[in-house]
């Protein structure tokens, strides 16, 4: 029997206030000046000065790198390093959603592993030596979990495709998952990192690799995220604070065990058309729950009951799979997301292209049903809508 494997962060810190946590952490890991990394938009909208107020009221040195963009580039990851060298810093600070927090792992990974400086050699599981750059993570969504993940996506705009990297090395040291700094999330970014947070849940359930450790932590995040997340859409303060928790408990399992082809398929579709990560998840979700229900043994009952369905003991297969794949679609719907591919700007005839990139991607090889372009691009065609 293989030993299975499971790495979490050191340290995290969770609810209101926490962000507080991270003036210790920094006096007693000895650092001395951060690299900041984010986006303009956090700058913009005050975000990041609730975490560079705390510094400069304890006199810690930073600089700030704000140039992350959705879906982060290569070339965003290249400038990173220029940076954090330019600024002299021993330590970053990850300020935002999955975007900032990935770019800081590219970052970190390739200052203490020069040779992987072209980023592209960092695809898949690569043979990096040393950890990277330590990283104190503060997510600003409720939905990547990049902030307690092993994994991190970058896009390679040239070929236009996602790449996902899997490295030990590049987990922050620290997480900081404070729903204050997740108040000024619009809804619309609430309601499409909640459900990327739910797919995390339910493929990490399903995905070949799950065993029980993992099995028990995915069904508690489908559970908290299925009574919360319309909350937190809402606006409701404990809502958020509950999806803080409920995403980020799914991303101590599924960075440990993998995910399936609802990633497969989305990641194509953000290097196609920048379609944000949790909407592309989002959209997919039900179709490729439909494609797999056969694969899945008693594991959608399961899913159906954590998602709140009653009488799930009386059903049969074919009712609780069914009831698990509405009750997903019901959520979807609630919270705004588009319910099919041409809503969201696909176009038809990319579908063949879409399918040979998923078949290709990293994520696809745990899917629970074995998967074919053939397959993939019917999925994709079913979800296109008419």
């Amino acid at each position: 029997m293989t030993a299975k494997r499971f790495i979490l962060n050191e340290t995290s810190y969770h609810g209101q206030g926490a962000v507080a946590a991270i003036i210790d952490e920094i006096k007693s890991r000895g650092f001395t000046k951060a690299l900041i990394v984010t986006d303009a938009g956090l700058v913009k909208f005050g975000v990041v000065k609730k975490v560079t107020d705390l510094l400069e009221a304890n006199k810690f040195a930073y600089e700030i790198y704000d140039q992350v963009k959705a879906n982060p580039s290569v070339d965003v990851v290249k400038k990173g390093v220029d940076a954090f060298k330019a600024a002299g810093a021993d330590y970053m600070i990850a300020i935002g959603g999955g975007s900032p927090q990935d770019t800081a792992k590219g970052i970190g990974i390739i200052i203490n592993n020069p040779e992987f400086a072209d980023v592209v050699s960092l695809e898949g599981v690569a043979p990096t030596k040393n950890k990277s750059v330590p990283v104190i993570a503060v997510a600003t969504t409720a939905g990547t979990a990049a902030e307690t993940t092993i994994n991190y996506v970058i896009t390679d705009e040239e070929k236009r495709r996602k790449f996902v990297c899997v490295d030990p090395h590049d987990i922050p040291v620290v997480a900081i998952v404070d729903p204050d700094m997740m108040a000024s999330m619009p809804k619309s970014l609430t309601a499409a990192t909640g459900m990327d947070a739910l797919t995390h849940a339910i493929e990490g359930f399903t995905t070949l690799a799950a065993w029980e450790l993992s099995d028990t932590l995915n069904l508690k995040a489908i559970e908290i995220i299925a009574r919360s997340l319309r909350k937190s859409v809402a606006g409701d303060a404990e809502g958020r604070e509950e999806m803080a928790l409920g995403q980020y408990v799914t991303g101590m399992a599924f960075s440990n065990v993998g995910l399936g082809v609802v990633h497969g398929m989305a990641h194509p579709l953000s290097a196609f058309y920048d379609t944000p990560h949790g909407v592309a998840n989002a959209v997919l979700l039900p179709y490729v729950m439909e494609f797999n229900a056969p694969y899945t043994g008693e594991k959608f009952r399961e899913i159906a009951r954590a998602m709140g369905v009653k009488g799930v003991d009386n059903m049969t297969q074919e009712e609780y799979r069914k009831a698990a794949i509405d009750a997903v679609r019901q959520l979807s719907k609630d919270v705004g997301i588009p319910q099919t591919l041409k809503e969201i700007g696909v176009k038809e005839e990319d579908l063949d292209a879409l399918a040979a990139a998923a078949m290709a991607d990293v994520c696809t090889g745990g899917n629970p049903r074995p998967c074919t372009k053939e397959a993939v691009f019917e999925v994709y065609k079913t979800a296109f809508g008419k």
